[in-house]
């Protein structure tokens, strides 16, 4: 690849950042009546009038605008926007009397659910301690640290490893099946990686590192195919595979058949997914200061499964899903599984230098901005056929929000630029 095609995809990425996904973002988003973030958006980008303000979503938009304002964007008004939502986070959502941050509030700060659930604390830590990294608000990490503490008292199992995801407002664990007591998933336990390497970037504590560690372990020894390599989305409390099933109020219910149980349901395995941990994996052990050699064949084999099963080399992107052992079933290309591709292959060729990687980047890059994203708008479509019609086609909700898009613009950028500079 040339060193000019290089230079003209960070050219289109900036140019997308800038000029149509930070400014949609900047100019909607900020609720100056209730405090925190407005986060529903139709297809033309109007306020939806959704009366609700989820955890997942108040604290994905604090990262986006901390992360952005950390990597020079803004001009310091994405801190003042990021410090806007953690204003609300901590005198609303908090729960004063328990600790942790409630699931569900309305506009005005209510809560409509009160739930304890991992998923969306492993995002609270991630942007909190993003948060204190670009601004120096100490209270971002405060809270980081009290979330992480709240963990390991309530959430870590300490008889079989992991953390269980799914708690009453008291911490008391919820019941089984559909209430989720009783599983783990790939998705939290990811995250919470996720959320301790920011963590221990901004702590420089030696138990925030250790919980890393272990984390990386439990994820590569218990979470990924035996065979294959590739993430198991869901397990019992002892990490046997349990059949996938949706939760009653978290993620990726829109998804699944009728009756909760997702085809296949005990072998289907997310591309994104895969790649998202591998790029992740990598932020970490650079975070730890451990050699990306010491899990070579993990990183290599969540790359190469995504390279050989995962991209459509016919119409571009990603697809959804598909079996361990290579077989596609669902051929949509679904937004955020498009925005972790992107930033993963740029990795896998920065460090490994094989061609294929940067010829996934290409097809999922082309994908995104000829298809998926909104251009008269300025954010990207949340789920597309595979010959890039849209499917869904609102802006933004709960769990489609700005996170995975902005983070791939930035960086995708990033790693752009270390390209460039050893081209």
């Amino acid at each position: 690849m040339s060193l000019d095609q290089l230079k003209n995809y960070r050219q289109e990425i900036h140019n997308h950042l800038t000029t149509q996904l930070l400014p949609f973002w900047e100019n909607r988003c900020v609720d100056k009546d209730n405090g925190g973030f407005i986060t529903h958006f139709d297809n033309a980008g109007n306020d939806s009038g959704a009366d609700e303000k989820s955890l997942i979503a108040q604290t994905r938009t604090v990262y986006t605008f901390s992360s952005a304002h950390r990597a020079g964007y803004g001009d310091g008004r994405y801190a003042a926007i990021a410090s806007h939502g953690v204003d609300f986070l901590i005198d609303k959502m908090w729960d004063n009397e328990n600790g942790g941050f409630y699931w569900l509030m309305d506009r005005k700060g209510n809560v409509k659910i009160d739930e304890k659930i991992v998923y969306g604390h492993s995002f609270a830590i991630y942007s909190l301690a993003e948060y204190t990294l670009a601004t120096g608000d100490p209270r971002g990490l405060e809270y980081a640290e009290k979330v992480f503490d709240l963990l390991q008292k309530y959430g870590a199992d300490t008889y079989y490893g992991g953390y269980f995801e799914m708690f009453h407002k008291n911490w008391e664990l919820k019941g089984k099946g559909p209430a989720g007591g009783d599983r783990k998933t790939l998705d939290a336990h990811m995250h919470l990686m996720e959320a301790f390497t920011t963590l221990y970037e901004a702590s420089q504590k030696q138990v925030h590192k250790r919980k890393l560690l272990e984390i990386i372990q439990l994820l590569i020894n218990k979470i990924m195919h035996p065979q294959y390599k590739t993430g198991i989305p869901q397990f019992w409390a002892d990490w046997t595979v349990a059949p996938q099933i949706k939760f009653d109020i978290i993620w990726g219910w829109d998804r699944f058949t009728e009756d909760g149980l997702k085809s296949s349901a005990e072998d289907n395995t997310s591309y994104g997914h895969n790649v998202e941990f591998a790029w992740l994996l990598m932020h970490a052990l650079d975070i730890a200061g451990v050699p990306y050699d010491a899990y070579h064949d993990q990183l290599l084999a969540s790359y190469n499964h995504a390279v050989e099963n995962g991209i459509d080399w016919e119409y571009g992107g990603v697809y959804v899903e598909g079996s361990h052992a290579g077989e596609v079933y669902d051929r949509e290309k679904e937004f955020w599984q498009q925005a972790e591709v992107i930033i993963g292959m740029l990795d896998a060729y920065r460090v490994y230098g094989d061609e294929k990687y940067l010829k996934a980047y290409d097809a999922t890059h082309r994908f995104v901005f000829d298809h998926m994203i909104h251009s008269e708008v300025g954010e990207w479509l949340p789920l597309l056929t595979r010959q890039g019609e849209p499917i869904w086609k609102h802006m933004s909700h709960s769990w489609k929000v700005n996170y995975h898009s902005v983070r791939s613009m930035v960086q995708g950028i990033v790693r752009l630029d270390k390209l460039i500079a050893t081209a």
